[in-house]
């Protein structure tokens, strides 16, 4: 290549690298991979500054493994909770006590706990929950910042819709209270602790700040807003002020101080059995701050951390008090992704000024010395002022220029044998192809079993269509069907098999393994779905019928590799889930569906994307009923409505299966009326009119909800 070509792929590449990441920065575009990689960076970068000392000011009452062992099993009694708090107050001289416990059942030791409560610095613990399930039991301690102060919009605060506090006499002897919920990433790690929640309508605190407040006296709680943003809240006694900041979701991240359990060394941990049992000197606890809690995996409080795979919840609350008490923790400021942005825009001026005037090798080792200096910036800044700052983007931006510069070289050494793979990727998928040119000895076609993910695909309205075209305008337009189609199984890792007719036949998992195989089959049927738009809107213009799809996806166990006859072979899939496939896709009609999923394929796809269930059948040559699914749209699963619509829509599927067709109706005219525009409003209308057939032929009484079809 020329100098002045290798120019232009340089600015070219800078281009596409900025204009991607900034998308991302400026939040028009957030990248999920982006947002985990600044996860990763962040719990490295915690790592990296844990203080690793002891805060002698806080102590943690450990309910641990042996404690059960010497008292009783857990749960104990409230007899047994009010002799812990009679020692702790009393013998102890604990300053402040607060209790990772929710006592929201009652119990007939109630009376004797609120005796060793009352007039005591004790802070109770509670619940809050969210979802249809969510119950309101118990009573609320009062809120800290009540609905009239924080004016007409209220700050979007992480808000529950239930609660399980503390009953009625716990609560009266001892009105101090504080939910103990963690905040868990989108990866389950929990990194941050909210301070703040709505419940019932107000503000309320967590354990970690009303201990911190009734230890200093019970400060008033003064919300700090930036427009309709929470974005701190000031603890005010006097003249004395302190500012805590917050996130959107009124939480702080958690100032973890070391690898957290009874060794971790970053708080003292004492037995509750040798407190119960008055082994414990008096005294030793006078005036410290105290959380009963538990670290034994039996009392299931044990939470995911940056610092832990496996920490004691009590912990991270008293992780967080001991940051509160400092007036310390890592922050995620509010001006972040400014920042991000004129990161990336400085970055990309100095990649501008670097590399015209170096060479490919050169540029390289520039590119790797910013990232370098990057991190350095991003450590010093975190250690030396504390603000959690976005670095991935960034890192991202000189990776795929360093990709760009000392890939060229292999790209251009490797023309001659990419040219002649292209000779054969029209006959066998490219994964296959590349596999083979890196080490053709090791491969292999042989047959194996193997666990696959299997599409079918069929063309409707192929009939019509046919009749209304002549012969080569229909060849044009089935040709450009294929090739939409067959780009999009390709671009999300599938293996094209063959065409049947109007139909097309894949696969996800082989020749080269693909852990997320399900996952990737079902991107590529919605992607599918998505590229009929342009080939309809262009039918549409010419006064023809429209094309729709069929598309059923499973997985299972298959028999994968190279078969056929002497005169002509294939690499294919055969076996019983390649068969349950062909089936399900043939049920998009009846269920007015595009996509439909077997429940192995929803297993293996678990929580990855939004699925409804369509319904539990049982298909043409087996015995055992198999959970059908369709995948939902992005769009569609983040509509604020759409948790009430799979509400009704699985309450309709409850009453249909119980053979209640008043009530299976009842919802299912909740979804006409409320969510008749709704993508799947033809799943619920065929689940209606086959309710209705019942006057005519109902179900037999012992019918177990399965739908049974009798041809293929």
């Amino acid at each position: 290549m020329s100098p002045r070509a290798l120019r232009v792929l340089r600015w070219a590449l800078l281009g596409f690298a900025l204009t991607f990441t900034l998308l991302h920065a400026s939040g028009i575009a957030p990248l999920r991979f982006l947002q985990q990689l600044d996860l990763a960076i962040d719990d490295a970068r915690l790592r990296a500054a844990l203080p690793g000392t002891k805060d002698p000011r806080i102590v943690i009452v450990d309910i641990d493994d042996a404690s059960p062992a010497r008292i009783g099993r857990w749960p104990w009694p409230r007899e047994r909770i009010a002799a812990l708090a009679d020692e702790l107050f009393g013998r102890q001289q604990a300053a402040t006590v607060g209790f990772d416990l929710a006592f929201a059942e009652p119990e007939h030791g109630d009376e004797v706990l609120a005796r060793a409560l009352a007039g005591r610095p004790a802070v109770l613990g509670y619940i809050v929950s969210n979802g249809p399930a969510a119950q309101r039991t118990g009573v609320l301690p009062p809120p800290v910042i009540p609905p009239e102060a924080l004016g007409a919009d209220r700050p979007a605060v992480a808000r529950w819709s239930g609660h399980a506090a503390s009953v009625e006499t716990l609560a009266t002897a001892a009105p101090v209270a504080g939910f103990f919920n963690a905040l868990p990433d989108v990866d389950g790690v929990v990194r941050s602790l909210p301070l703040l929640a709505e419940v019932d309508g107000a503000l309320r605190e967590s354990l970690a700040l009303a201990m911190l407040r009734l230890h200093a006296g019970s400060p008033r709680v003064q919300p700090v807003l930036a427009g309709p943003v929470l974005a701190a809240i000031e603890l005010e006694q006097g003249n004395d002020r302190l500012r805590i900041p917050l996130d959107a979701r009124g939480a702080v991240k958690v100032p973890f101080r070391g690898a957290g359990g009874p060794a971790g060394g970053s708080f003292d941990y004492v037995s509750a059995a040798d407190l119960i049992e008055g082994r414990l000197p008096a005294a030793t606890l006078a005036g410290k701050l105290v959380l009963v809690g538990s670290s034994a995996p039996g009392v299931f409080d044990l939470r995911s951390t940056p610092v832990a795979a496996v920490y004691p919840g009590v912990e991270v609350h008293a992780s967080v008090l001991s940051g509160l008490l400092d007036g310390r923790g890592p922050l995620a400021p509010d001006w972040s992704r400014g920042y991000e942005v004129a990161q990336l825009l400085a970055v990309t001026a100095l990649l501008a000024l670097l590399l015209p005037r170096l060479r490919p090798a050169a540029a390289a080792f520039a590119t790797l010395g910013l990232a370098a200096a990057l991190i350095a910036i991003d450590q010093w800044l975190y250690r030396r002022h504390g603000p959690a700052l976005p670095l991935a983007s960034a890192l991202l931006l000189t990776a795929l220029v360093y990709a760009g510069i000392t890939g060229w070289g292999v790209v251009v050494e490797g023309a001659r044998r990419r040219q002649l793979a292209r000779l054969f990727g029209t006959y066998v998928p490219p994964e296959l192809v590349a596999q083979m040119a890196r080490d053709p000895q090791r491969y292999g076609m042989q047959a194996e079993n193997r666990v696959l993910t299997i599409m079918f695909c069929d063309m409707r309205n192929f009939t019509r269509i046919s009749e209304a075209l002549p012969p080569e305008e229909l060849r044009a337009l089935i040709n450009r069907f294929f090739s939409a189609m067959t780009e999009e199984i390709r671009a999300h890792r599938g293996t094209l098999d063959k065409y049947i007719g109007d139909a097309i036949m894949a696969f996800w998992g082989a020749p080269v393994a693909d852990d997320d195989h399900a996952l990737h089959a079902v991107q590529a049927a919605l992607a599918m779905i998505g590229r009929l738009d342009g080939l309809n809107r262009e039918l549409r213009e010419r006064g023809l019928p429209e094309i729709g799809l069929g598309i059923g996806v499973n997985t299972g166990l298959v028999c994968v590799g190279d078969m056929g006859s002497d005169i002509r072979r294939s690499y294919t899939v055969m076996g019983d889930a390649v068969n349950l496939a062909s089936r399900i896709e043939a049920l998009t009609r009846i269920y007015e569906v595009d996509i439909v999923l077997g429940q192995a394929t929803k297993e293996a796809v678990r929580e990855a994307l939004p699925l409804i269930e369509v319904d539990r059948v049982r298909v043409k040559g087996k015995q055992q009923a198999v959970t059908l699914f369709t995948p939902v749209s992005r769009v569609h699963a983040n509509d604020s409505r759409f948790a009430e619509e799979v509400r009704l829509w699985n309450l309709a599927l409850v009453h249909y299966r119980r053979q209640d067709a008043k009530q299976a109706l009842t919802s299912l005219a909740a979804l006409r009326d409320g969510f008749g525009s709704s993508a799947l409003a033809g799943l619920y209308r065929q689940l209606g009119e086959r309710i209705e057939r019942w006057s005519l032929q109902p179900e037999p009484p012992e019918w177990d909800g399965t739908r049974t079809f009798d041809s293929k």
